[in-house]
């Protein structure tokens, strides 16, 4: 009790109650430090006289706060820093170390604190502009955006002054956008309405925001509660059905038809209706106008003016302008060209001797080699000596040489030929047809004629009989032989490649061989599908065919015989080369402007071809049909495109090795002339490397050729 009575008495005696009038501040500072036992260094710059006026005691850290409080006032800080406190000029407050992040920060200390504040709901980059003018020059205030943190260098009592502030501003706010979705109405048009009505006005000092989603046919509000509130219930007003239940308007299609977009229409129409019904379109029409005005929309088309005529609430009026934007678009087109070289070559050689010896004038030979050579015989030629009307061709073919002795009487009469035949035949046929056609659309060149063949021949009692001969009647069938192509192009996605379904045949009479009882046709066809680059060459298929055929008759052990052997034997022989490829290349013309410049090429060429003529017509001394002029093609109109058509630059690619919805693409292939015609070349004979070239009488005038970075590549 003695102990517990003295420290009371103690504490009760340490009350000081200071009074300095125009005293040292180091006199001060030596009065706190003897009061409250702390340690003071004291930086010489720290130069003041202070007055403190005090009527009521206090304690010892009463005591140190108010001599903090005299340094605040008189521009001088307390760092404390172990068992000492420096005291400095305020201005390094910033790097001094302080009383660094204190679980409280006190309201009423002067002391120097640096507080660490992680801000929640509002940015701490735009809290520093509102900060800056509550805090000191030797004070800090720094935002750190990554963590949306402050960091505050203060005196405590201006620190917690400022974490109130941040708290009572970082606050959770109602922003939240609305979502109202629409049943009647257009979005975008209520959008449009809405800003109309709010564009550069504000409501309680808030500005509302409103966004359409075309979509889902939905609007997004933003902005204070009461204002969405408002421009909700606006919303609810306009999203309301018309009157009459829909409307009518009349849509003119520029490269769709009409007439078969309208069923498609009217498919997608009941469907919507049905969907808008309810699950089996059980709902009834009083309790759902809407689904009654959907189900008696109406689509028809009008074919002379390639319009369709659309009666339908707004809502499916809507969908189905949408649908008509994505179909009606100006499809690009695709031109095909294709080179068909087939390069033949037969040839047949035919020797042999026949003969045939008679004795005592017998018609019945005593011994003869009479093995047919080019299908004609001794024997044969015999019958046409004696009957001149039944030679044929065939026994004029060739060169034979005769030789014998021929007596009415007795005797032995012979005779013998020699006979040999050559023939060569050479084909050479270079086709270029070339079409352009639509994207997924098929297209059909047919340059040919319709050859007729025989079927077949009967007789009958009533069959007429001309001269003897009685004429059987036959059936033809009619077969196109030339060149056809049938394409249907296929664009890729991103607009550098086609794809081709390709089906191509060209066919020609051929030599009639023996024993063939009507015309013979070779006819070679390729159906395929490929894919080739824009502009690109590719190879379709090939044949290349030799076929050597050697054949021998004679008679045995005689025709074995050297040199003497040739008497008793005939020989063939027959060789024959098949040369055929086929190559195809697309390009894609995606706007007016290449379509000109590929039919002004093909167009100066006919030109060029016409010219030709008239030249050789030019040097005839006595011309046979004098005063009559040929048929010319008229030269391009003055305002068509081929003065004025440069080679067009294809649109540049966005996606790698690969366009847009509509699509880009990369940079075309330079462009490869494929003339109408080709010259043959021998087989065996490497061609020049100009040789492919278009001749320079045959090529574009100057206006039509490309440039000098892409000159055309040599053709296959």
């Amino acid at each position: 009790m003695l102990l517990a009575g003295s420290l009371a008495s103690a504490q009760q005696v340490q009350r000081i109650t200071p009074n300095f009038k125009d005293a040292d501040i180091t006199q001060v500072a030596e009065a706190v430090a003897a009061a409250t036992g702390k340690n003071f260094i004291i930086d010489p710059r720290v130069r003041a006289q202070v007055t403190m006026l005090s009527s009521t005691a206090m304690s010892p850290p009463a005591f140190y706060e108010a001599f903090l409080s005299i340094l605040q006032v008189y521009g001088f800080i307390a760092v404390p820093q172990g068992n000492v406190v420096k005291i400095m000029p305020d201005t390094n407050a910033k790097t001094s170390p302080s009383i660094d992040l204190p679980d409280h920060v006190s309201s009423t200390s002067d002391e120097i604190v640096t507080q660490v504040l992680d801000v929640k709901n509002v940015s701490a980059a735009q809290l520093v502009p509102i900060l800056r003018p509550m805090v000191p020059q030797y004070g800090s205030l720094v935002a750190y955006p990554a963590g949306n943190i402050l960091v505050i260098t203060d005196h405590a009592s201006n620190v917690n002054r400022m974490i109130r502030i941040i708290r009572r501003i970082d606050q959770v706010g109602n922003q939240d956008p609305e979502i109202v979705p629409l049943q009647n109405a257009s979005a975008a048009e209520i959008v449009r309405v809405v800003n109309s009505l709010y564009q550069g006005a504000s409501a309680e000092g808030s500005v509302v925001k409103v966004v359409a989603d075309e979509r889902s046919n939905t609007v997004l509000i933003g902005g204070q509660e009461a204002q969405r509130l408002r421009i909700r219930a606006l919303i609810a007003h306009l999203d309301t059905p018309l009157g009459g239940g829909g409307d009518t308007r009349v849509r003119y299609l520029h490269y769709a038809n009409a007439e078969k977009l309208a069923p498609k229409l009217k498919e997608q129409i009941t469907g919507i209706a049905q969907a808008a019904s309810g699950p089996g379109g059980t709902t009834a029409p009083a309790a759902n106008p809407l689904a009654q005005a959907e189900k008696n929309a109406m689509v028809w088309a009008d074919p002379q003016n390639n319009a369709l005529v659309i009666t339908a609430p707004p809502k499916i009026m809507r969908a189905v302008m949408e649908i008509i934007d994505k179909l009606d678009i100006r499809r690009p087109q695709v031109l095909v060209e294709a080179i068909i070289a087939d390069i033949d070559f037969d040839k047949d050689a035919e020797l042999g001797v026949n003969w045939a010896a008679f004795i005592n004038g017998s018609n019945v030979p005593a011994g003869a080699f009479v093995s047919p050579v080019g299908g004609t015989s001794i024997v044969d030629l015999a019958g046409a000596i004696e009957n001149p009307a039944s030679a044929t061709t065939t026994l004029l073919q060739g060169t034979t040489l005769g030789i014998g002795k021929i007596n009415g009487g007795s005797g032995t009469n012979f005779a013998a030929v020699l006979r040999a035949i050559r023939s060569d035949t050479d084909d050479n046929v270079i086709a270029t047809p070339s079409a352009v056609t639509m994207d997924n659309q098929e297209a059909e060149l047919k340059v040919a004629q319709e050859v007729p063949f025989i079927t077949g021949q009967y007789t009958s009692a009533n069959t007429a009989v001309v001269g003897g001969q009685v004429s059987p009647f036959q059936t033809i069938q009619r077969e196109e032989v030339g060149t056809i192509l049938k394409i249907t192009p296929t664009i890729s996605p991103e607009g550098t490649a086609v794809m081709l379904k390709i089906s191509i045949e060209s066919s020609s009479i051929g030599q009639k061989p023996a024993g063939a009882v009507d015309l013979v046709t070779n006819k070679r066809t390729v159906s395929t599908t490929v894919m080739i680059d824009d502009g690109g060459i590719v190879v379709l298929g090939g044949l290349t065919e030799d076929d050597t055929t050697k054949g021998e008759n004679r008679v045995p052990f005689l025709g074995q015989i050297p040199i003497l052997g040739y008497l008793f034997k005939t020989r063939n022989e027959s060789n024959t080369k098949n040369n055929l490829m086929i190559f195809i290349r697309p390009k894609i013309l995606r706007d007016a402007s290449q379509a000109a410049y590929e039919t002004d090429l093909k167009y100066n060429y006919m030109l060029d071809e016409q010219k030709k003529m008239e030249k050789m017509g030019a040097h005839e001394a006595v011309p046979l049909l004098p005063g009559v002029s040929r048929g010319a093609m008229p030269p391009l109109p003055p305002g068509g495109s081929a003065p004025s058509v440069k080679p067009p630059a294809a649109p540049q690619s966005a996606a790698p090795a690969s366009t847009p919805p509509t699509g880009q693409t990369p940079p075309a292939n330079p462009p490869i002339t494929m003339p109408p015609t080709a010259a043959p070349v021998a087989p065996g004979t490497p061609a020049p490397d100009n040789a492919a070239a278009t001749p320079a009488d045959q090529q574009a005038p100057p206006s039509q050729q490309p440039p000098p970075n892409q000159q055309p590549s040599p053709k296959p």
